[in-house]
């Protein structure tokens, strides 16, 4: 590299070669972040850019993200570009290892994390205590255009979100999650058949529920929104409830003694499904507020219930075209029919939906 010239960042930085091109690793304190990293602008055409635009939507949770785990929270390396040469200065004669240095009228564009860069901006203007962390930075010499835009390209094409269900086996912040994790390794009708990984169950596999599905539906049993904390009486009415729905379903028991396959069962039954799951949570909101002191009774009518798939009631309610919806109608279609089952009231919304069902 050539000598730059004039005023300069320096960053103590790690040196590697990708592909043949030098790429520099190096940390970076969070309040020079905005200053130094930049972002091309919404109104540059995209074939002239070499990112997406922000997304502002998303960066007031990853802001809250920050401002509320100011001593645990973790950021993932940016990637950037550099738009000029850069020197590296080597601690010793061969070393990767040595000092960074970056024109300051360079133009250093984010290809990876530019939603990671404007919620610093925004958490470091409110907490600037949060400035002196670092953050790793991933640079790239730039070599025009078209070489950021196949950078960004490549950086996400095989980017994959967590399914639902992992995040919620391993997110330790999130309430809901931590529940639905204590039901499914302590509870009935979940242990021993809870999917913890993926958010869809194979044909063939031994496993009856999601994590993710148990975490749904407990939310819907207590009315809970995605932020919403837990106290301990409503672990322990979680805990209960389950176990309760578990006793009037036999199938869920012919899973757990091995006298038929999981698999079986979601061929043939609503209640082995997602759909059916939601449901009973939603029931079961209803239920304990109507009946807070023989809700258990009164869900002894679950074992009237026609849980096939081929049962006509169904077909109405939740399959399109024989294949189950997943859609708020048909979840809520369905509890409508368990609460008539238990003898329930069904709110004016839902008379609608039933007077629609009949029409």
């Amino acid at each position: 590299m050539s000598d730059t010239s004039g005023y300069c960042y320096a960053f103590p930085a790690v040196r590697g070669v990708q592909a043949g091109h030098p790429f520099y690793i190096a940390t970076c304190p969070l309040r020079i972040i905005p200053r130094i990293f930049m972002y091309d602008e919404e109104e540059v055409p995209p074939e002239l850019r070499a990112q997406r635009t922000l997304n502002k939507s998303r960066i007031p949770d990853m802001v809250r993200y920050l401002l509320d785990n100011p001593k645990s929270y973790v950021f993932s390396a940016l990637t950037a570009s550099v738009g000029a040469e850069v020197q590296f200065e080597e601690l010793s004669t061969g070393s990767n290892m040595g000092t960074l240095k970056v024109p300051m009228d360079a133009q250093i564009l984010v290809n990876d994390g530019q939603h990671r860069r404007k919620a610093i901006e925004e958490a470091v203007k409110e907490r600037p205590e949060l400035g002196h962390d670092n953050i790793p930075v991933l640079f790239f010499v730039d070599e025009g255009l078209q070489r950021s835009q196949q950078m960004f390209a490549d950086l996400n094409k095989y980017a994959v979100k967590p399914s639902p269900s992992l995040s919620t086996l391993y997110d330790h912040r999130d309430p809901s999650s931590h529940l639905a994790r204590y039901l499914a390794t302590e509870g009935l009708p979940f242990k021993g058949l809870t999917e913890m990984e993926k958010s869809s169950i194979s044909l063939n596999s031994n496993k009856l529920f999601t994590l993710s599905s148990i975490r749904q539906a407990t939310r819907a049993l207590l009315s809970k929104g995605p932020k919403d904390g837990y106290d301990d009486s409503e672990k322990v009415t979680a805990f209960e409830y389950w176990q309760a729905v578990y006793n009037n379903i036999p199938d869920w028991h012919h899973a757990h003694r091995k006298e038929v396959t999981p698999a079986q069962l979601r061929q043939e039954y609503i209640h082995a499904h997602g759909v059916g799951l939601h449901a009973l949570g939603l029931l079961g909101k209803d239920l304990l507020c109507e009946s807070p002191n023989n809700w258990k009774e009164r869900l002894e009518k679950l074992k009237s219930v026609d849980w096939r798939k081929a049962n006509p009631e169904w077909l109405q309610r939740n399959m399109v075209h024989g294949k189950l919806s997943k859609s708020n109608v048909a979840i809520q279609l369905t509890c409508n029919k368990l609460k008539l089952t238990l003898d329930l009231k069904l709110t004016p919304e839902e008379r609608a939906l039933e007077e629609q069902l009949s029409s």
